[in-house]
């Protein structure tokens, strides 16, 4: 008999909230992008993907992994509830629709009073120099955004009408300030960074065409996609936990003053995004 033993693999290191953020923004892209492809043009693209960045925020700092569930899959969940929620809060109909809309509505009821009954169609164009299809359309399209507005509302799980255990306060600033700190640290990445960022993992565009519009191989984007998530993490962790942010191999370098630089920049612009927001400007300040 042998006296091997069987070597057990060890387990994979947990991932910090930060690495399981960065790790999953190509989620909200997905969703966000599937679900535009059934709604109307003037649908706000960037309202819903804050939605779903804030849930993938949430998401990544309640996870828990002994529950054995994928944190993807468990994100993907809440993502799409958050994406939800902001359909529900949309206006349907265009602002034009509804100014034609109280417009029209506005001429039916003068006519009425000045006729002593309802107005027909050709009297209502008449007054309002539009023609009969003009006036039928834009019924149309507040009908449309009536039914668009109850399948919003509707498309729903049971498990999303039962209340929950709404977060502290406390919570809810600090969630909002990693929100803006990872907004901030996005738009401030080099610029060529910041595109490779918002592009393979907010767009979903697929890497050859980053390649091609930045001029450089699929290999370099690889490249440049690494890079960039090493600093979204160290810009994000030099504001909210220090002593998370990675030793520089040469301190006072050329480049750890660009990274600091950067570090400096994302700190200033959250601390204007908290002033606008009513914010603390740090964590400490909501103890």
């Amino acid at each position: 008999m042998s006296d091997t033993k069987t070597t057990q693999p060890s387990p994979s290191p947990a991932l910090s909230t930060d690495e399981l953020i960065t790790a999953n923004m190509a989620v909200v892209g997905h969703i966000v992008r599937e679900t535009m492809g059934r709604l109307p043009s003037y649908v706000d693209r960037d309202d819903l993907t804050s939605a779903g960045l804030a849930a993938l925020v949430t998401a990544a700092r309640s996870f828990d992994a002994e529950r054995g569930v994928p944190f993807a899959r468990y994100a993907a969940t809440r993502i799409r509830g958050a994406v939800l929620d902001e359909l529900r809060g949309i206006d349907w109909a265009s602002r034009t629709v509804r100014r034609r809309a109280r417009e029209l509505d506005a001429t039916r009821s003068t006519l009425a009073a000045s006729l002593g009954r309802p107005a027909t169609a050709e009297e209502v164009a008449t007054a309002t120099g539009l023609t009969a299809r003009e006036i039928a359309a834009n019924e149309d399209d507040i009908a449309r955004a009536q039914v668009l507005s109850l399948q919003a509302s509707e498309d729903s799980s049971l498990e999303d009408l039962i209340p929950g255990h709404g977060p502290s306060p406390e919570s809810l600033y600090e969630h909002r300030e990693r929100l803006t700190y990872m907004m901030g640290a996005v738009a401030e990445l080099p610029e060529r960074l910041r595109v490779v960022v918002e592009g393979y993992f907010l767009a979903e565009r697929p890497m050859a065409e980053i390649a091609a519009g930045l001029g450089v191989s699929e290999s370099r984007v690889s490249q440049l996609r690494a890079e960039a998530l090493v600093l979204l993490r160290d810009g994000m962790n030099a504001g909210l936990e220090p002593e998370l942010v990675a030793p520089s191999e040469r301190p006072g370098g050329c480049v750890d003053r660009r990274r600091h630089a950067y570090f400096d920049a994302v700190a200033s612009r959250h601390a204007v995004a908290s002033g606008r927001r009513g914010l603390p400007a740090t964590l400490d300040a909501t103890a």
